[in-house]
């Protein structure tokens, strides 16, 4: 969690460049995987990353010190990004390679926005969410910081082998939430990123798990109750799994609601 010093930091390199990384456009993606490169590379330096950080050092010579190892090696407004950031003061050292992820994500959601990809992206991290969840070893391998990272991908990437129609920037996503750890479970990183993307576009991912398609009518009911109780838009993901013995599994965020027959006998078994 940010302490309100990197907090305040954060936000302000954040609101700065909001209409910055909008104007970008496509462009944006570039940025985008410049600035997880670098926030990986403060991961595995602490020493780069103290050095970035220190209240002891003034603001210019740190911008200085990024530019001497990026310019010229990344996208002008990706070091205008760093300078911006190395000039803040942090709570924490870890806390700036936390800012420079966040960047990251909102500079790939502005690309997603140009393409007129944002709620797809949604949805399809939202599914990813759903297929991974009953897979209880694969969800420890993709979260197990003893792992390679390459093979975590790779393992990610033979379990979404046959969904070949999942748009890059939900794979881009997926899988820097296993890639770069920090700390975090994969399951938990898949909803933050959702999280994120219905902050950035105000309009909430419902996940709904049921045995047999959903009617129109189930539908627009339920959109209509979280969208009352969200008070904002909502779009709703339909999951169709077989396996779900009558109710509904829905799923906003991080918060689900299980009706589900297996659900009910489980909470029955923990009773007995």
């Amino acid at each position: 969690m940010h302490g309100e010093t990197s907090l305040a930091s954060e936000q302000s390199v954040r609101r700065y460049f909001g209409s910055r990384l909008k104007e970008d456009g496509l462009s944006a993606g570039r940025i985008s995987q410049e600035l997880f490169g670098f926030s990986a590379v403060l991961d595995s330096n602490r020493k780069l990353e103290r050095a970035l950080t220190d209240p002891s050092r003034s603001a210019q010579d740190k911008q200085a010190l990024v530019s001497t190892i990026l310019e010229g090696k990344v996208q002008p407004r990706t070091l205008e990004i760093l300078r911006a950031l190395v000039a803040c003061q942090w709570s924490r050292v870890t806390d700036i390679s936390n800012g420079v992820e966040d960047l990251a994500i909102d500079a790939i959601l502005y690309q997603a926005d140009a393409e007129g990809k944002i709620g797809r992206v949604a949805v399809e991290l939202a599914k990813i969410h759903s297929t991974i969840l009953n897979l209880t070893a694969v969800r420890s391998y993709l979260s197990d910081p003893t792992v390679d990272p390459d093979k975590r991908v790779a393992c990610l990437r033979t379990l979404l082998g046959g969904k070949n129609d999942l748009d890059p920037i939900t794979m881009t996503l997926a899988e820097h939430a296993t890639r770069d750890l920090r700390n975090r479970r994969y399951l938990s990183t898949l909803s933050w990123l959702i999280e994120k993307i219905s902050d950035h576009s105000g309009e909430e991912v419902v996940t709904v798990t049921s045995a047999v398609p959903l009617t129109d009518q189930q539908t627009q009911r339920i959109t209509d109750f979280y969208t009352q109780k969200l008070n904002h838009p909502v779009h709703i993901n339909s999951v169709v799994d077989e396996t779900v013995l009558g109710g509904l599994r829905i799923q906003v965020g991080a918060q689900v609601t299980d009706t589900t027959v297996v659900a009910q006998l489980h909470d029955l078994q923990r009773v007995l």
